[in-house]
């Protein structure tokens, strides 16, 4: 599927910030325990994401950030609006050749845009640190909102298969996505993210 692996890891890059037209994208932070339980801890959100639990807790989201912290592979970013957080987006690499997108949003920031808008910003990241050829990603088959943020983004269905979700305690249909880079380039259009630091 891929012609090579990429040469720097996921855990050799350190993202800086990302900033899109509207949102910061920034790594993040023991201070930023609270909100991102207070967002995490909300049904509609967990049962769309596969690895949040429902209930989360502070201590769900100091061990994420401990976490993501340490060098690994997963790359991970808490979006800002006018610097309040909205949710997160991130990269997971630690299967090889295999880099996959993720996103949530808290639920009062649903249907304004931010998810295509971040997930943006996450991939113009990805494919301009990393050499990897294509990035994944997945919609549970209920959640067409999410499954329209990866096609606006340039994703292409690829089959179902099912995932377990934490928060349903069970597996669940997902729909599945793939990425390659030069699609992502062709559609470079889109208004680009820019590194800040």
């Amino acid at each position: 599927m891929l012609q090579d692996f990429s040469s720097v890891t996921l855990q050799e890059a350190r993202p800086g910030v990302v900033a899109t037209e509207r949102l910061t994208l920034r790594r993040p932070t023991l201070a930023d325990v609270r909100t991102i339980a207070h967002l995490a801890n909300d049904r509609r959100v967990a049962e769309n994401t596969r690895r949040l639990p429902h209930p989360y807790s502070q201590d769900d989201a100091v061990a994420f950030i401990r976490a993501t912290s340490a060098l690994g592979a997963e790359t991970v970013f808490l979006i800002e609006r006018d610097t309040t957080p909205i949710g997160m987006v991130g990269i997971d690499g630690s299967t090889p050749d295999q880099a996959e997108l993720g996103y949530w949003l808290g639920f009062d920031y649903w249907g304004q845009g931010f998810a295509t808008e971040a997930a943006r910003g996450a991939i113009d990241f990805f494919f301009e640190e990393f050499d990897d050829d294509h990035l994944y990603a997945g919609a549970r088959v209920t959640n067409p909102a999410s499954r329209n943020v990866l096609e606006k983004c340039g994703f292409q269905w690829s089959g179902v298969q099912l995932h377990r979700f934490l928060a349903l305690g069970s597996s669940t249909p997902v729909d599945c996505f793939r990425l390659s880079r030069g699609v992502w380039s062709s559609l470079k259009s889109w208004s680009s993210a820019r590194r800040v630091r």
